[in-house]
């Protein structure tokens, strides 16, 4: 464990070879990102045979409700991030203390009115988007247990970017790795031991992130010779709270439109039936090895460009970012081959093998990553630009890629798609619903989305307006 540490420990990203930099910091994150999806697979493979394909579905259908609860959440997360790697590459202790301190605050608060008002929101939203009634009570009470434990959870999140932020990979790797463990562990407990059924997962999944945010908070106050921890720091100031929001709320808010998209695309997902739905979950879950890896580069080009514009050497970031495209791109392709050489291996493990529609349902979920695959490419070039893009301070940028990606394509072209491919030869009338139309549609849509984003992403980032988005230190702001 020491010499790992020693290897993955704190980055300094603005000395040394930039892509080894990237590497020894993205390491983790990758590793990281691997034992959350074996959690995320291993609860799915868990609800699929130990409780059924309508558990699962239920899932699937309420996480796009789900996450965007969450978004603003996630918004003060990544806009804490981007502050704190600034003012860590320009060593500016005081503004570091107070930025964390705030977005502890920030987070507590937003916590405290989603755990009291989400619950109240969500069996509306869920009725809003059609989901069949054979699972809309499940997927209400699974998304209520997750909103009861929200602000573990946001902590979680939060504290493990303010972590990356000051170029510390390897503890957050640590703590997902324990909470993946614990959260398989509790659910394996919960669902098979006790019999709990589905509601059991989500208890497991708020409970092992809740440990490990009390994990991260132990580790950072440990850390006073960077920044300082107090009372002092957790009272909002208005200079850090508001450039936390003006990084925090278009990130959010371009979050919020993804989820949005994905809630008004639901109801055709959920009008081809619980098979349908059940097989798009498995896809999610199969997508995941090869989106978090791709996410892992554009939060790793995220903390580079904000140490390097918080110390000044903008020069720095270009070199830095093609070099993380190359590895995103390899890494990219390398697990393509996988997911389409084994695709339909872990697919079958999902699912019960009694039930007789499995074998239909493995067929769906392997055509879906076939039409997927090209458009993970895309992705790789796309988030590890708007992750330089935005890691520069410029969040506005991808915020209105976002607008484009989702209400000009991903939207307008799952509903053209739909309505102008016929249903297919394939389709099993018994098990999906043809009326509905063609669900390739929705994997086209995506696909057509993906390839918006890279091409939005690569002429934003050569216009480079974001070379002068770099944050000011308190100081700075009172010489003007």
């Amino acid at each position: 464990m020491g010499w790992i540490k020693s290897k993955f420990g704190y980055v300094d990203m603005t000395e040394g070879t930039p892509w080894k930099k990237l590497m020894i910091f993205t390491v983790p994150l990758l590793v990281g990102n691997i034992f959350q999806q074996f959690y995320s697979v291993a609860d799915a493979m868990i609800l699929g045979r130990f409780v059924g394909i309508n558990a699962l579905a239920a899932v699937g259908a309420s996480m796009p409700v789900f996450f965007l609860i969450m978004v603003l959440m996630m918004g003060i997360a990544v806009g804490a991030g981007i502050m704190v790697s600034q003012y860590f590459g320009a060593k500016s202790r005081s503004d570091l203390s107070y930025t964390i301190g705030n977005a502890i605050t920030l987070t507590a608060i937003l916590g405290a009115i989603l755990m009291a008002f989400g619950p109240l929101l969500s069996r509306p939203l869920m009725e809003l988007l059609n989901t069949p009634p054979e699972i809309i009570d499940d997927s209400v009470v699974y998304m209520n247990i997750l909103l009861c434990g929200v602000l573990g959870m946001a902590y979680f999140n939060m504290l493990s970017g303010i972590l990356r932020g000051l170029g510390d990979a390897f503890s957050p790797l640590l703590y997902l790795a324990i909470s993946s463990i614990l959260n398989i562990g509790l659910n394996y407990l919960f669902v098979v031991g006790f019999g709990w059924g589905m509601p059991a997962v989500a208890a497991g999944t708020v409970l092992a992130q809740g440990l490990c945010s009390l994990l991260c908070l132990r580790k950072m106050l440990k850390m006073r010779d960077t920044f300082a921890m107090g009372m002092e720091y957790l009272k909002p100031k208005k200079f850090y709270k508001t450039k936390i929001l003006k990084l925090g709320i278009p990130t959010g808010a371009s979050q919020a439109i993804i989820a949005v998209a994905a809630m008004v695309v639901q109801p055709l997902v959920n009008s081809f039936g619980p098979a349908f739905i059940g097989a798009m979950t498995i896809v999610m879950r199969i997508d995941g090895f090869v989106i978090m890896p791709i996410f892992s580069f554009g939060n790793g080009a995220t903390v580079y460009a904000g140490q390097n514009m918080g110390a000044g050497k903008k020069e720095r970031i270009n070199q830095g970012t093609k070099q993380a495209v190359f590895m995103s791109i390899v890494v990219s392709l390398i697990l393509i081959g996988g997911i389409l050489i084994f695709g339909r291996f872990v697919a079958g493990a999902f699912a019960d093998p009694l039930d007789p529609n499995t074998p239909y349902i493995i067929d769906l979920s392997q055509r879906m990553l076939i039409i997927l695959a090209p458009g993970y490419l895309a992705l790789s070039v796309a988030m590890v630009l708007w992750g330089s893009i935005r890691g520069a301070g410029d969040a506005m940028s991808p915020l209105w890629a976002s607008i484009i990606n989702t209400v000009v394509i991903r939207v307008p072209t799952a509903f053209l798609f739909v309505w102008l491919l016929a249903a297919p030869d394939w389709a099993n009338p018994e098990i999906l619903n043809v009326e509905a139309g063609n669900p390739d549609a929705l994997m086209f849509s995506l696909l057509a989305a993906w390839t918006t984003n890279m091409v939005l992403a690569i002429i934003v980032y050569r216009i480079g307006k974001w070379r002068t988005k770099g944050i000011e230190t308190k100081e700075q702001a009172k010489d003007k």
